[in-house]
């Protein structure tokens, strides 16, 4: 049966539940052939989970899965494929040193000839309008066609229904559209597309329509030519939010870091930054933008004296008195210790940023235990600290000692993000700070950054989203491979302009100082 816009699948009262947690409640939901469909819904709505069950990941605890009109028990990703689903992790699940051809048929038990599998997969591409060589190794492709490499795979094994989870959360603006018209042409051909995303604008432009979870309950289905991006974050949350990223300018900002032919090697002795130049003010946000893996993370552990930096000066200039400071050789408490006031919200946060097992004010703590004057750590202003942030931020958690490693992802940045601003720094380097917050929260910190910018702050935002970096940021500093392929200015460039700058080195010369 490939009828197009006839039901393909039909979720009915589908409840999922971990310990006490209901994550999924009472489901209903269609998803039809030749449509595709946007699952929206704030952080730990439950969209992943949901899909996760039609791909056999898990198994509902109550209600029934319906495709073609049949009832039928999904156990396994293996049953799932024989029902024609086919679903497209985050993650990349790929074998480096494989082409592409031999990841794709990798775990399929029948024996054949690459040359055939070679074929196959080109007919393939060539039909829906990928753009990738079978005998490539995955090592030598870019993140675009790695994504394709594993889309790919599951047309091979005759997927009819393809989810796709956050599809272009690493691609570029140009990758971004080459993949919706692929999409597009799969929807063409009858095949039923479901994509797990948070973006809004992607939202509008590739989706029919639109279904919207709320703390695991399924809110509604809407067409996208009816909707907007504000009515469906208000789906989203519930009550109505503001989507407005205030941008005020600051008056006569101040250098504060400036940073000379930064260069860093990593262990195998591979170039992570390569003769990296740019100024950092206080009163500006500067966004760093790149591919992941570009440097984002290397940089700023090199301002922070994380990581070892092979040549190159870091300058800090002091508020108090206006003297520079080399940074370059320092161990971060070094770097405390000669008053250089800087604070750090990594991408690992419980890696880096917080201590899993402690509670929130054991982990306000670690930024003031060398405060102490005597033997006895005064637990006081911490405690203090984690209420004001719990009340500030809605941190969900049933106390402050409640262990951090047990709350979810979002509540987890939010105490690393509302520690690090309460420790009133000169300088800010944040992390794809808003990763896994939901649409509220995030707005909650970028209103954060833009008061800590205002306050003369010098703050570094690396960040995700290009939508996001062009209304909050005042300049764009953008990484290509470890390099600096421009520094732009944030009012006046474009998305495509950065995409293009993310992708080829030397692109815009151009810095605005």
């Amino acid at each position: 049966m490939n009828v197009q816009n006839s039901c393909a699948i039909e979720l009915k009262g589908i409840t999922k539940r971990f310990g006490q947690v209901v994550a999924n409640d009472g489901i209903n939901l269609e998803i039809r052939r030749g449509e595709i469909l946007s699952l929206l819904g704030e952080n730990g709505s439950g969209k992943t989970t949901l899909m996760n069950m039609l791909s056999g990941i898990y198994q509902p605890d109550e209600g029934e899965i319906l495709v073609d009109g049949k009832p039928v028990a999904i156990r396994s990703p293996k049953d799932a494929f024989s029902y024609g689903i086919g679903m497209i992790h985050q993650h990349y699940h790929l074998v480096d040193v494989f082409t592409a051809a031999q990841n794709i048929i990798l775990g399929l038990d029948e024996k054949m000839d690459i040359k055939s599998v070679n074929k196959k997969v080109k007919e393939i591409c060539d039909k829906y309008g990928f753009d990738v060589n079978p005998e490539m190794k995955v090592y030598d492709m870019s993140v675009s066609q790695k994504q394709t490499v594993e889309i790919v795979k599951v047309l091979y094994r005759g997927a009819e229904i393809l989810i796709l989870d956050e599809p272009t959360a690493v691609l570029t603006p140009q990758e971004t559209e080459k993949l919706f018209v692929v999409l597009r042409n799969m929807k063409k051909d009858g095949k039923a597309i479901v994509i797990i995303t948070h973006k809004l604008a992607e939202v509008m432009e590739i989706s029919d329509k639109v279904a919207v979870l709320r703390k695991g309950k399924y809110i509604g289905t809407v067409n996208t030519c009816d909707t907007n991006p504000q009515k469906l974050t208000d789906m989203m949350v519930g009550h109505a939010v503001t989507l407005n990223i205030d941008r005020p300018r600051y008056e006569n900002p101040i250098l504060r870091i400036s940073v000379e032919g930064l260069s860093c090697v990593d262990q195998e002795g591979i170039k992570k930054l390569d003769n990296v130049s740019f100024k950092a003010y206080g009163g500006e946000i500067l966004g760093i933008a790149g591919i992941a893996g570009s440097g984002q993370k290397e940089l700023l552990e090199c301002l922070t004296g994380l990581y070892p930096i092979k040549s190159g000066s870091i300058k800090y200039f002091d508020p108090r008195d206006g003297k520079e400071k080399e940074l370059v050789g320092l161990t971060p408490m070094k770097i405390r210790e000669i008053g250089v006031g800087m604070a750090f919200v990594p991408e690992d946060r419980l890696g880096m940023g917080l201590v899993g097992s402690m509670g929130m004010t054991s982990n306000m703590m670690l930024r003031s235990w060398k405060n102490g004057k005597s033997v006895f750590v005064n637990k006081k202003n911490p405690e203090n600290l984690a209420k004001k942030v719990w009340d500030d931020l809605e941190v969900v958690t049933p106390s402050t000692a409640f262990p951090v490693r047990r709350m979810s992802g979002g509540n987890i940045q939010k105490v690393l993000v509302g520690r690090e601003i309460a420790g009133e720094p000169n300088v800010l380097l944040t992390a794809y700070a808003v990763r896994g917050l939901d649409i509220n929260t995030s707005y909650t910190i970028y209103n954060l950054l833009t008061e800590q910018k205002m306050k003369g702050v010098a703050v570094l935002y690396v960040g995700e989203e290009l939508d996001v970096l062009l209304e909050l940021c005042d300049k764009i500093l953008v990484l290509c491979g470890g390099k600096v392929s421009g520094i732009v200015d944030a009012r006046t460039t474009t998305k495509e302009e950065i995409g293009l700058m993310m992708t080829s080195i030397g692109r815009k010369e151009a810095s605005c100082e």
